[in-house]
Parts: structure tokens; sequence; C-alpha cells
């Protein structure tokens, strides 16, 4: 096997630990943080099972920012369901024999890549022309933008332009799974495309894109509006209560 399937093997055994480590890392910190005030962003609801249907309505639908701005809720939600559809249709890599729903989601993945990709400049667009989203973008927020088109561009280019062998990228995939490393292609698009998405997988943890997770441990989303009704006590106040 040549070096260069070593590396991208290590490479992202390396990057699936930093994934995997860094999200159980900032999670168990997400829940440990204390949240000393009841601010519930109203109207919200006064029940737990309200606060679970107003969270499924959050990840689902992005109810509060489809009532916020509408043209970043099209580009906003329109991305994050063609990329649930893209990473459905890689899961074909990592399974054998192919789940029948993964072999039916193949077209639509193949075809939402497109619209990811034109999502994405819609939501990059939005960084530059819009004046008040120009004025707090940072950085970081346009390299992670570039990072996501690239990925999805370089995709496609395999997809359409410059084909590469596809069963022995699977026979790779396969074999990081199973400890068993098997000769990679030496494509260059393939090699742009997986460095561009272990780099993803390694800035993941660290990075603004932990939205994802974050959502569930938000105050202002996951808490009930019962201030009057009920005395809010967070656990580490409660632990101070009862000291001698």
């Amino acid at each position: 096997m040549s070096m260069l399937s070593i590396f991208y093997a290590v490479l992202f055994n390396v990057a699936a630990i930093v994934l995997f480590a860094g999200l159980a890392n900032r999670i168990r910190r997400y829940a440990a943080s204390p949240a000393p005030l009841k601010i519930a962003t109203t109207p919200a609801p006064i029940t737990q099972s309200g606060v679970y249907w107003r969270l499924v309505r959050e990840v689902v639908y992005f109810e509060s920012l489809f009532k916020s701005s509408k043209w970043t809720w099209i580009f906003g939600w329109t991305f994050h369901f063609t990329l649930f559809l893209v990473t459905l249709r890689h899961l074909r890599y990592f399974q054998e024999p192919v789940w029948l729903p993964i072999a039916m989601i193949q077209p639509f993945g193949t075809y939402g890549g497109f619209v990811m990709v034109a999502a994405l400049g819609g939501l990059w667009g939005r960084r530059w022309l819009v004046d008040r989203v120009r004025y707090i973008s940072t950085p970081s927020d346009h390299l992670h933008l570039a990072l996501l088109m690239l990925i999805g561009i370089s995709g496609l280019t395999m997809r359409f332009v410059s084909h590469t062998d596809i069963v022995a990228v699977k026979a790779f995939m396969l074999g990081l799974m199973r400890f068993d490393w098997q000769p990679l292609p030496a494509d260059p698009i393939l090699l742009v495309h997986l460095g561009l998405v272990a780099i993803l997988m390694i800035i993941f943890p660290l990075s603004k894109l932990l939205h994802a997770p974050g959502l569930f441990f938000s105050p202002t989303r996951n808490q009930t509006d019962n201030a009057r009704e009920v005395r809010h006590v967070s656990a580490w106040a409660a632990a101070l209560d009862k000291r001698p």
C-alpha cells in the first residue's frame, strides 16, 4: 500500500477521534454549564412537553429563523436539508450490503448537491451584501462557508466531470471501519475532497458549527415559561443551599 493511502488512513483516524472526542467534551461542558436565570424566549411553552415540541420545530423547521428572516431561512433550511440528503447518500460507502432506504435516496442526494452549493452561495452572499451581517462576520465565518462550498463542488466534480473508482473508495472506507486499511485511488479531486472533509471533521468541535448540538442546551429554547409559578434554581445553586 502506498504512503499516500497510509497518510489518508491515519488522517481520517485522527479526524474521527478529534470529532467524536471533541463533540463529547463540548456536550459534557454544555450540560454542566449553570443556567441561573429563567430566560426562555417568549412566547414560550409552559409545559415540558411543549418544550420538546418547540425543540422539534427548531430542529426540523428552523422556526425562529423563519420568523426573523425569510430569505435567510430559505437558504439556511435548504442547505441543511440537502446536506442531510447528501450525508445519507454517502452512507453507502460505509455499508455492505447497502440498506434499501440508502439505495433509494441516491438520486435525491446526487442532485441535492447542486442545491446545497447554491444555498451555500446564498448564505455567503448574505455575508457580503447585507450591511448588518457583514459588520458582524468574522474571517472564520467566511472560511467555514468556503470549506463547505469546496467540499460540495469537489464532490460534484467527481460525480459529473472527473470520475473516480468508487469501488476502491468504498473498500478504503470499509477498511477504515474494520481496521483493515485498503489502497486509496490517487485521483487529485478525490484527494482534495477527502482532505477537506477531514479538515471539517477536525475543526467541527472547535468552531461555530457546534450550534448543531448547542441548540439543545440553549436556555432560551429548553426552558419552560413558568417563572411566576415555579422558582428556578440551578443545580449548582441548589447544592450551595444544602451546605451546612
